[in-house]
C-alpha cells in the first residue's frame, strides 16, 4: 500500500522517480540483502580481498539515539535552537550517550603530519568532536566540543594547552560544550559565525578569515543553508607539507550533506559547491558517523556506481569492529556523494521529471542543480531521516 501511495504522490515526475521512491521505502529489505552479500563478500566490482574479522568480535548493531534533527516540524526546530528546551533535551542525550558509550560510539584513530596531529573524539551518539594539534609547541584546538568531558579528557592526555574553539554552527550538539571548555580554559577564544547564535562566542568571523595558532592556519569559509551562519574549517596543509583538512561540521558527511534548516537549495548548492572548489586529496573531517546509512541511499539514486559499492564494503567492515570510517577525501566524495554529484547526467536522468508529451524533451523536463539537490535531499528525509 505504501509502494502504491508513494507512486501517486509522484504522478508527474516521471517513473524514474517513483521507481526510486517505492526502492527507498522498501530500503530496508534492500539494505539487509546488500548486507548479506556484502558479508559475504561476492560482489565482483571490488577486487581487493576484505580483511577477515577476528573470531573473538562480535557486532553490536548501534542503538540508535533519538535524533534532534529529525523532522519534527518548525515549532520543534524553533524550540530546539531558540529556547533552553533545546538545552536541557542536549544535556538529556549527553547523559544517556555516557551511560551507553563509556569508550565513545567509535574507535578512532589520530593522524599524525610533520608536528600536526588531528585527533576524532566520539561524542554523544553519532557526533565528532576535534583536537588539532600543533605538536611542537603544545598548543590544540578543538572543533565542535559537544561533550566538554570527553575533550577534557583528550586534552590532558595529550599534554596540551587548548587556546581556541571553533564552532561551525549554532546547534547544540556541535556547540553544547562551549561554556564549560571556556570557563575552564580562561585564554580559550571562542570563534564561530555571528549571524548565528553560538554560545559563549568571543571572536565572530567572517567568510575567508584566517585563525593562527602555532603552525596552524585555519580558515574559515561560509557554507550557509542548514543554519544560516554555518562555518567550515579548512586547515591549511602547506605549513606542514601534508593534506588540507575540512572540517565541515553539518555540511558535507561521507557520501551526504545536511538539512537545509536555515536556506534554499540554491543556498545550500553555493555552500557545497564552495567546498568542492578545494582539492582531490583535501581530507574531510565530518560531524557525525552517517556513513553506511548515506552509502545506503546513494546506492537507491546511483545503483551502479562502482565507487560507492567499494566504499560501502570498505564501510562496512570498519562498522562491524565499530572503527570510524573518517577521514575521506573530497577526491573520493566526489565519485560517489550524490549531493556533490549534481551535475551528472545519470542523477538527472533518474531522478528529472521524465520526457513530456511532446516529441520530445523540453526546457521544462530538465531539472536544474538546485531543483536535483532539493529532490535528492526529500528522497533522503524519507529513506531514514538523519
Amino acid at each position: 500500500m505504501a509502494a502504491v501511495v508513494a507512486a501517486t504522490a509522484l504522478k508527474g515526475r516521471g517513473a524514474r522517480n517513483a521507481r526510486v521512491l517505492r526502492g527507498i521505502l522498501s530500503g530496508e529489505k534492500a539494505s539487509q540483502s546488500r548486507t548479506r552479500a556484502l558479508q559475504s563478500h561476492s560482489s565482483p566490482e571490488c577486487k581487493e580481498e576484505p580483511e577477515p574479522l577476528s573470531p573473538e568480535l562480535e557486532y553490536i548493531p548501534r542503538k540508535r539515539g533519538k535524533n534532534p534533527m529529525k523532522a519534527v516540524g518548525l515549532a520543534w526546530y524553533s524550540l530546539y535552537t531558540r529556547t533552553w528546551l533545546g538545552y536541557l533535551f542536549y544535556r538529556q542525550q549527553l547523559r544517556r550517550a555516557r551511560n551507553r558509550y563509556p569508550k565513545g560510539h567509535s574507535k578512532t584513530q589520530p593522524r599524525l603530519f610533520n608536528g600536526v596531529k588531528v585527533l576524532p573524539i566520539p561524542v554523544l551518539s553519532d557526533n565528532y568532536s576535534y583536537l588539532i594539534i600543533d605538536t611542537q609547541a603544545r598548543l590544540a584546538v578543538a572543533v565542535d566540543p559537544s561533550d566538554p568531558r570527553a575533550v577534557q579528557a583528550f586534552i590532558e592526555k595529550e599534554a596540551v594547552t587548548l587556546v581556541a574553539i571553533l564552532c561551525t554552527h549554532k546547534h547544540w550538539d556541535h556547540s553544547g560544550g562551549n561554556r564549560d571548555l571556556s570557563r575552564r580554559h580562561r585564554d580559550c577564544r571562542v570563534y564561530g559565525s555571528p549571524q548565528d547564535g553560538i554560545p559563549y562566542l568571543t571572536h565572530p568571523l567572517c567568510h575567508q578569515d584566517v585563525i593562527s595558532v602555532g603552525r596552524l592556519q585555519i580558515r574559515a569559509l561560509a557554507t550557509p543553508g542548514h543554519t544560516q551562519g554555518h562555518l567550515v574549517y579548512l586547515l591549511d596543509g602547506e605549513p606542514y607539507k601534508g593534506p588540507s583538512c575540512l572540517f565541515s561540521g553539518d555540511l558535507l558527511f561521507l557520501s551526504g550533506c545536511g538539512r537545509t534548516f536555515e536556506g534554499t537549495a540554491e543556498t545550500m548548492l553555493s555552500s557545497l559547491d564552495t567546498v568542492l572548489g578545494l582539492g582531490d586529496d583535501t581530507l574531510l573531517w565530518p560531524g557525525h558517523e552517517y556513513a553506511e546509512e548515506n552509502l545506503g541511499f546513494a546506492g537507491v539514486v546511483e545503483p551502479e556506481n562502482v565507487a560507492r559499492e567499494r566504499k560501502l564494503q570498505w564501510v562496512q567492515r570498519q562498522r562491524m569492529e565499530r572503527k570510524s570510517t573518517c577521514p575521506s577525501t573530497l577526491g573520493e566524495e566526489r565519485s560517489y556523494n550524490p549531493f556533490l554529484r549534481t551535475h551528472c547526467l545519470a542523477l538527472q536522468e533518474a531522478l528529472g521529471p521524465g520526457p513530456g508529451p511532446g516529441p520530445g524533451p523540453t526546457e521544462d523536463d530538465c531539472f536544474s542543480r538546485a531543483q536535483l539537490l532539493e529532490e535528492l535531499r526529500r528522497l533522503k528525509d524519507m529513506h531514514k531521516s538523519k
